[in-house]
This record gives C-alpha cells, structure tokens and sequence, in this order.
C-alpha cells in the first residue's frame, strides 16, 4: 500500500499493491497498521451507494461532534471524487482536491474531518464504498452545493448532472459558517 500526500493537508490518496496472476487479482483494500503509519483511525461504519452516469452526489458534511473521517473507493465503474478543505486554519481552506476513483486503478481517497466531500458518475454506473469513523446523525448532515461559483469546480460533466432534491438546497461556500 503507497500512501500519496497531495497539496492539501491530510487528504491522502491510497494506492494498493495489486498482485495479478491469470486468475485475477488481490489487494488489500484497507489495512489498518499500513494506515496506522500515517494516521490512526477507527472506523466504524461502511457505506456503499450505487448511482448512473451523471450523477453527483455532494458536496457533504457533517457537523460537530458528528463530523466523519472518510476512506473512499470506487468498487465498480469510475468517478471523480472531490474533497473541499473547510478547515478555517488551513492554508488551503476553500481550496478543493479531486480525482478519479475506478475498479481499473483502485485508488482511495482518504478524507479526514474538516472536509466537505462529493463525487461524479464518470461511468456507466458506479459503486462506490466509503468508511467513516463517526455514526451518521440526519440532525448534523451539512453541505455545499455542487457547482458553487466560488470553489469554480471541474466536474468533468459531459451532460445534464443528476443531482437529488436535497442536495440542490445545499448552501453556498460564501454563505457557510465553517464550524472546523
């Protein structure tokens, strides 16, 4: 397992050693002294989606004392997975990371507390699998609306996104009151 730091603090990507042979493949999706290494977390919770081409889901948080570490994968398909820093202190506060997550490359994106996250369907579906160290709670679910002007993200859309009815109340990254 490689461990990638990227330019945004804590927010790691993951890349698993693949052993081929003409059966398939093995990797070790998680392995908790690997991450151990860089950072100690206990998960608790899995969380697992299915969603077409098009789909955005995102940008979400959770609020304080609820909010959630995320270790997220692609298990099917391809998506672009964005993570927006809401630290206050950080240096790279409104400043957002993303990359594409498939079955074909693997990789995971590690997102601690303190970020709103979201993805795109780039595939025809996808499945995408998260874990989370905090327990969901509705009462402290945030987030940001998707195409907010000021974080100016590339979504990589090709077509009309789908995008539920409760993600497009979202609010915008001006109007937000980080509580990180």
């Amino acid at each position: 397992m490689k461990i990638i730091k990227t330019f945004i603090k804590d927010l790691l990507v993951v890349e698993p050693q693949l052993f081929n042979d003409d059966r398939g493949f093995f990797y070790e999706s998680y392995n908790k002294k690997n991450l151990d290494k860089i950072i100690k977390i206990a998960f608790v919770q899995d969380n697992e989606s299915k969603s077409n081409k098009g789909v955005v889901r995102g940008l979400h948080f959770q609020l304080p004392p609820f909010e959630q570490t995320k270790l997220v994968r692609c298990v099917s398909g391809k998506i672009l997975d964005v993570a927006v820093d809401l630290r206050i202190n950080s240096k790279t506060y409104g400043k957002f990371f993303s990359v594409e997550l498939s079955s074909e490359n693997n990789n995971q994106l590690f997102v601690p507390k303190g970020f709103a996250h979201g993805f795109q369907v780039l595939s025809e579906t996808a499945i995408v699998n998260y874990k989370v160290d905090n327990f969901y709670n509705p009462k402290y679910d945030s987030g940001i609306i998707w195409n907010d002007k000021d974080l100016s993200i590339d979504w990589n859309i090709d077509l009309k996104p789908i995008i539920s009815s409760k993600d497009l109340k979202l609010k915008s990254f001006k109007n937000l009151k980080s509580p990180f």
